[in-house]
C-alpha cells in the first residue's frame, strides 16, 4: 500500500505542495540550501531555484536511525531519482549529500543484510553496484558533499561521483575486509584509478580509516574544508563548486564528461577518436553559436542546452 505524505515550503513567495510516496523520493523546490524533510522519507530530491543556483539538483540521504546505510528501499529510491535526473535537461549539476548530521553514509545496512539469504545478498549487491554505475554515468557532473563519515559502500558511492568535497574531520575508509568481504560496489576498481594502485591496495587491505584532510593529501577528494557549526561546510563548498559549472554550456560540459570518462577506459589513440566524436556533437548546437556571439559582444553567454 502506498503511504502518502505532504511537505510544504515557500517558493518565490508562494506555498508549493509536493506529494511523495513510500517508494519515491520527495521532490521539492527550494530558494535556500536549508532542506525541508518529510517524516520517514529516506531520500529527498531538491531543485534549487535561486537565480544563480538554477540548474542545481540536490539528492539528500535521510536515514538517521540507520546512519544512511543502504537498505533495499533506499537503493530503489536512489535508482529512481538518478533516472529522473539523468533525463532532465534542465539539471546541470547534481549534489549528493546527507541530511543527517555527522554521517554521509555508513555503507550497507548490516542489520537488514543479516536477514538475507546468500542469493538475496548477491542480488542486492548487484543492484547496489548498478546504482553506483548509474551515478558514475550520469550525463551531468555529480558532486559528493561529505560532511560526515563515509565508510564502505558510502565511500564507494562518493568515489562514483565526478568530484568530492569533504569536511576535514570526516572519517573515510573502505572497511569491508574487516567484515571478511571486499568493496563490492566498484571500490576495488575506482580507488586504484584515482590513486597509485599500491596506495589503494594498502587502504583496502588494511581497512584503514582516514580523515578528510588525509583524503585531500592523497588526492581522493577535490576540496577539504574546515567544519562549521551547522555541520554542512562541505555541502556549502559543493554549492560554490556547482555554481562555477552552471553558467557554462551544458552540452559542452556533458560532452567533456563523456570524453573524459570514456577516454580513461581505452588507449590514447582511441581516446582521441572519442574526443573528436564528442566535439562533433557540440558543433551544430545553438549554444556554440551563442558562445561565439557572447565573446564578440563581450557579454556573458545565455546557454539553453541546445
Amino acid at each position: 500500500m502506498l503511504i502518502k505524505t505532504v511537505a510544504t515550503l515557500a517558493v518565490r513567495g508562494s506555498i508549493a505542495k509536493r506529494w511523495c510516496t513510500a517508494s519515491n523520493p520527495l521532490r521539492t523546490f527550494a530558494t535556500s540550501e536549508t532542506p525541508v524533510v518529510a517524516p520517514n522519507q529516506e531520500l529527498q530530491l531538491t531543485y534549487l531555484t535561486e537565480e544563480d543556483k538554477q540548474g542545481i539538483a540536490v539528492l539528500g540521504l535521510n536515514r538517521p536511525k540507520a546512519r544512511n546505510s543502504f537498505s533495499k528501499s533506499l537503493v530503489t529510491q536512489l535508482l529512481e531519482a538518478i533516472d529522473v535526473l539523468a533525463h532532465d535537461k534542465n539539471v546541470r549539476v547534481v549534489i549528493l549529500r546527507s541530511l543527517v548530521p555527522g554521517i554521509f553514509c555508513a555503507g550497507a545496512d548490516l542489520k537488514e543484510r543479516a536477514t538475507f539469504t546468500p542469493q538475496e545478498v548477491s542480488r542486492f549487491v548487484s543492484k547496489l553496484r548498478q546504482m553506483m554505475v548509474n551515478i558514475e554515468q550520469m550525463p551531468t557532473p555529480v558532486v559528493a558533499a561529505i560532511d560526515g563519515a563515509a565508510l564502505g559502500g558510502g565511500l564507494e558511492m562518493a568515489l562514483a561521483c565526478d568530484m568530492r568535497v569533504v569536511a576535514t574531520n570526516a572519517k573515510l575508509g573502505l572497511v569491508e575486509t574487516k567484515l571478511g568481504i571486499i568493496p563490492g560496489a566498484g571500490g576495488t576498481q575506482r580507488l586504484p584509478r584515482i590513486l597509485n594502485p599500491a596506495i589503494a591496495k594498502e587502504l583496502i587491505f588494511t581497512a584503514r580509516q582516514f580523515s578528510g584532510e588525509e583524503a585531500k593529501a592523497l588526492g581522493i577528494v577535490n576540496h577539504a574544508v574546515q567544519p562549521n557549526e551547522a555541520g554542512d561546510a562541505a555541502y556549502r563548498r559543493a554549492i560554490e563548486l556547482a555554481m562555477e559549472i552552471v553558467p557554462n554550456g551544458p552540452v559542452g560540459v556533458r560532452m567533456a564528461k563523456k570524453a573524459i570518462d570514456k577516454g580513461l577506459q581505452v588507449d590514447i589513440g582511441t581516446g582521441y577518436a572519442i574526443e573528436e566524436a564528442c566535439y562533433a556533437q557540440v558543433i551544430p548546437t545553438k549554444d556554440r553559436l551563442e558562445g561565439l556571439r557572447a565573446f564578440a559582444e563581450k557579454r556573458k553567454p545565455n546557454f539553453i542546452g541546445e
